[in-house]
């Protein structure tokens, strides 16, 4: 992902000095590789930031910590590596610390808003800590609120921008260039990467168009990315497996006009180093603890030395329960650390064909060192899980882990390196999953169980393919499994709580459900279907409580309360229901569909003007409609109109021929039949 402060003009001698509290544009653009720019490589065409580029201090070779966006983004923030900040994934949700970029200068009296792109950064996911205005507004888009366009994303900010006073700080954060590539067809580029490079087109046109709109003001401008993409190298077609080059080095520009001139270097900043360096550049004091420092020394062109980048990614453990890996990146070193570890000389060999690790024992000894001394840092922050719909719609992303369960890792895991064509045809098993193809689906997954029984992620999906195709049984004995390896994974816990309320084991749904809501206790439908599971065991007090947990986390949701409403008329609560049973029509989508049940509660309830409209408003096709009409019939007989009483009891035989003979002797009725 990239990011970007940008400013206006170049650092030359007739530059006007830079402002003590200048703008501040921050930019960031999302799975950037540095050779999808033309400044870089030459290979695509990027005016906008190129112009950028050629006006300010350019990082060719800079280093992402992680290769996912949410925890890459929250390092740029607190210039703190993943394991600090507590983010090790998307889906994972930021605790109240550390302090932030925004809120450092949002507290020093900068305005502060904040214009998002993708799903992976909306609000709930703790990014927006520091933000007074934080637009994550997304298009529906087929599998939900995926992305904005980055035009989209440049207009919305500059119209932010109109009605606020400086000095502002600004992110923009763009998400064309995330898989899947579909850029429009004007702008596919020719070759291997042309989808690829074509998104990275839209991204430069947005930015350019947001660079156009800005008010002639001073700004300080930084740029760089949140992570590469892989494109096939070492066999990963995208991002967030490995931590080779492909997908972990990065551009990045600082651009300030009276204080940084035009220059490029070949060191290897690192984004924790990003906020040190913004917040030194505007006078402000540092945040506490960061493993970032501040690059003003390099800007100004003073000889700095940059500490090493320490590097992580736990996909493969919390995604699939392999090895985590960790690595440790100098301008020309790269020590990864896996069960089998690697080095490379990056100048060398930049494309990272050739393991050095047994040649350079020296050079392994002191980068060994330095990965100790990061992991015995202090971490600060701490995560929890996003809600199950969050985690949905990252999985529609193709982030397969997104947040799950992220134990300490035993020893002895497989080495990644020995499992990307199992990850690949796990995630091919997932597509087929999300368009309903299970027989696809099964065969993938079922492939890869047979090379690695204990794949947790294989079981699991494996269990809920079985599960959507009717399998019932055979999902069980699955999700069971997928429950044994991995306990805390809320989702194992959610489908075998659905898989035995299937099933019809209620006792032992209700305890998975209980499990699923301590997980994850915002998780609406698990609340909801612990209230479902226990009013069929007849324990409608605790069946009340769940459907009330469940409609207070989504109190728009007109099914939660009429679920709760039922509960409670089940119970003999029939003010409650009727309360309830009136929030489920204000909160309901088209027509209510209990209209019959409305109006009879009403009646029964002694509020019988209101029960009218209701009653008359049944249609044939509700349950209870032959007792709305009934009632209607009363209400109209003891207001006098016979002829409407007559007209109401006629629909009800529609539904129930006869119905007038059983209601002769019924004192209620009887002036129907003294005609």
């Amino acid at each position: 992902m990239a990011l970007l402060l940008v400013g206006c003009g170049g650092a030359d001698s007739a530059s006007p000095a830079a402002p003590e509290r200048p703008n501040v544009l921050l930019i960031t653009v999302d799975t950037l590789r540095p050779d999808a720019l033309g400044w870089v490589a030459g290979e695509n065409e990027t005016p906008a930031l190129d112009a950028l580029a050629a006006e300010g201090f350019r990082f060719p070779s800079a280093v992402s910590p992680v290769p996912l966006t949410l925890p890459a983004h929250l390092s740029m923030f607190t210039g703190m590596v993943p394991r600090r900040h507590g983010v090790r994934d998307n889906g994972q949700v930021l605790g109240a610390a550390p302090a932030t970029l925004a809120e450092r200068l949002r507290d020093a009296g900068w305005s502060t808003g904040a214009f998002i792109s993708g799903y992976p950064l909306q609000a709930q996911f703790g990014a927006d800590r520091g933000f007074d205005h934080y637009d994550d507004t997304l298009p529906v888009g087929a599998e939900g609120w995926l992305e904005r366009p980055a035009s989209a994303t440049s207009a919305a900010a500059l119209e932010w921008l109109r009605a606020t006073p400086e000095p502002w700080f600004l992110w923009v954060h763009y998400y064309d260039p995330h898989d899947p590539y579909e850029p429009p067809e004007e702008l596919v580029r020719p070759g291997r990467k042309g989808l690829y490079h074509g998104e990275v087109a839209v991204t430069d046109r947005g930015v350019g168009e947001l660079l156009a709109g800005l008010p002639d003001t001073p700004r300080l401008t930084v740029f760089a990315a949140d992570h590469g993409e892989s494109l096939g190298q070492h066999g990963e077609p995208t991002h967030g497996f490995f931590l080779y080059d492909s997908s972990m080095r990065i551009p990045m520009v600082f651009h300030f006009p009276g204080r940084i001139s035009s220059s490029e270097s070949s060191a290897a900043p690192r984004l924790v180093d990003l906020a040190p360096t913004v917040l030194d550049l505007t006078g402000l004091p540092p945040l506490e603890g960061t493993d970032g420092v501040s690059l003003v020394p390099t800007l100004e062109g003073a000889e700095q030395e940059i500490p090493p980048a320490y590097l992580e990614t736990r996909q493969p453990w919390i995604t699939y329960g392999w090895s985590p890996l960790e690595a440790v990146r100098t301008e020309r070193w790269k020590l990864v650390l896996a069960p089998r570890p690697e080095l490379y000389d990056l100048m060398a060999d930049p494309q990272e064909a050739t393991n050095r690790i047994a040649d350079e024992r020296p050079v392994v000894r002191r980068l060994q060192a330095v990965a100790r001394e990061r992991k015995e840092r202090p971490v600060v922050g701490s995560s929890t899980t996003a809600d199950a719909e969050a985690l949905a719609q990252l999985r529609a992303l193709g982030y397969l882990g997104s947040g799950g369960s992220d134990r300490e890792p035993p020893p002895g895991l497989p080495d990644p390196k020995d499992r990307i064509q199992a990850r690949n045809l796990l995630t091919e098993g997932e597509l087929a999953l999300r368009r309903q193809d299970f027989r696809s689906a099964l065969a993938s997954f079922e492939a890869v169980l047979e090379e690695d029984p204990g794949n947790r992620f294989a079981t699991l999906r494996s269990g809920i393919a079985h599960l959507k195709a009717g399998a019932v049984e055979r999902a069980l004995t699955l999700l069971e499994e997928s429950v044994r390896l991995d306990p805390e994974q809320a989702e194992a816990r959610f489908a075998l709580a659905d898989a035995l309320t299937r099933a019809g084991r209620l006792e032992r749904a209700e305890q998975e459900w209980l499990e699923t809501v301590r997980l994850q206790p915002r998780r609406v439908a698990a609340w909801a279907n612990l209230g479902t599971t226990l009013g069929r065991r007849g324990e409608l007090d605790r069946a009340i409580e769940a459907f009330t947990r469940a409609a207070e986390l989504d109190p728009g949701n007109g099914l939660l309360w009429s679920n709760l409403a039922a509960a409670e008329q089940s119970a003999g609560r029939l003010d409650d229901a009727l309360e309830h049973l009136l929030k489920a029509s204000e909160n309901w989508t088209g027509p209510f569909p209990q209209r019959a049940g409305l109006g009879a509660l009403l009646f029964d309830t002694g509020r019988r003007a209101e029960a009218r409209r209701w009653l008359a408003a049944a249609r044939p096709e509700e349950a209870g409609f032959v007792q709305a009409r009934l009632r209607l019939v009363a209400l109209e007989l003891q207001a006098g109109d016979l002829a409407a009483a007559e007209q109401a009891l006629a629909d009800a035989e529609t539904q129930a021929p006869g119905l007038r003979q059983q209601l002769r002797g019924d004192e209620r009725f009887a002036a129907l039949f003294e005609l």
